[in-house]
């Protein structure tokens, strides 16, 4: 479990998040969705530390950031999960190296250990045969499933997800949507995904925040979305293809 308690951030005096309040559960993929601008990826950031916040408290489970000293800060660190927009892969570093990276960072694992896991997170994801390859050499939809490798590899508590979609056509989507859900149960994970995408919300929406103007506006889950008697939220997913297509079937 993840929670936000009273958040408040503001950038040269504008207010970007107000009073932010959730819970992200465990076991469950949840979702933070807005427009551009809207404060989900200022809400993100200030969750896992890259933005400092100016008001309230991130807790994780029972362990209330603020209340944490350096060492305790870095042990929580190793149980974070993070799947960067675009992937952020280092260009430098083969498939392999790239998910060992955390590993040699915070493990005490043997470089043959270290290889084992890597290549294990590599097959969770469906990828073989890749070790030695460049992020240049293979397709963006192996990039999103090479970072998320590299996520899971402390095998963390928490996974953050920002816009894991962004840039991947329909059919890659789909697979990476399926991936993050697998997963999540699998490992028992607090994920939480920022994204636009509205096949996501509809396909693996389990608890779904939206975020307008920094104000939480609505909360619920994939199933009661379509209905939801919030203005905001109905003109932000009507824009979408997919919304019409299920308003039409309700």
């Amino acid at each position: 479990m993840v929670k936000a308690k009273g958040l408040y951030k503001s950038f040269d005096g504008r207010t970007v998040l107000t009073d932010i309040n959730v819970t992200f559960e465990t076991s469950k993929v949840n979702l933070i969705i807005g427009q551009s601008g809207s404060g989900k990826t200022v809400l993100l950031k200030s969750l896992i530390g890259l933005v400092g916040i100016d008001e309230g408290t991130v807790f994780f489970d029972d362990k209330n950031i603020k209340n944490l000293d350096n060492k305790q800060l870095k042990d929580l660190h190793t149980e974070i999960g993070v799947v960067f927009q675009g992937g952020a892969l280092f260009d430098s570093f083969s498939v392999i190296e790239n998910v060992k990276f955390p590993l040699n960072l915070f493990s005490n694992m043997t470089e043959k250990e270290k290889i084992e896991r890597a290549r294990f997170c590599l097959n969770r994801v469906n990828l073989d045969d890749v070790d030695n390859l460049y992020p240049a050499e293979i397709s963006g939809g192996m990039k999103k499933r090479v970072a998320i490798a590299r996520a899971i590899v402390l095998n963390p508590k928490y996974l953050f997800c920002d816009e894991p979609n962004s840039g991947l056509d329909p059919v890659n989507s789909i697979v990476i949507d399926n991936l993050i859900h697998e997963i999540t149960h699998e490992y028992n994970m607090t994920t939480i995904v920022n994204t636009h995408d509205m096949n996501s919300v509809f396909e693996i929406g389990e608890n779904i925040v939206f975020i307008a103007d920094g104000n939480k506006e609505w909360e619920g889950n994939k199933d009661n979305i379509a209905q939801a008697d919030n203005k905001k939220l109905n003109d932000f997913i009507f824009s979408s293809q997919l919304y019409k297509k299920i308003r039409e079937k309700l």
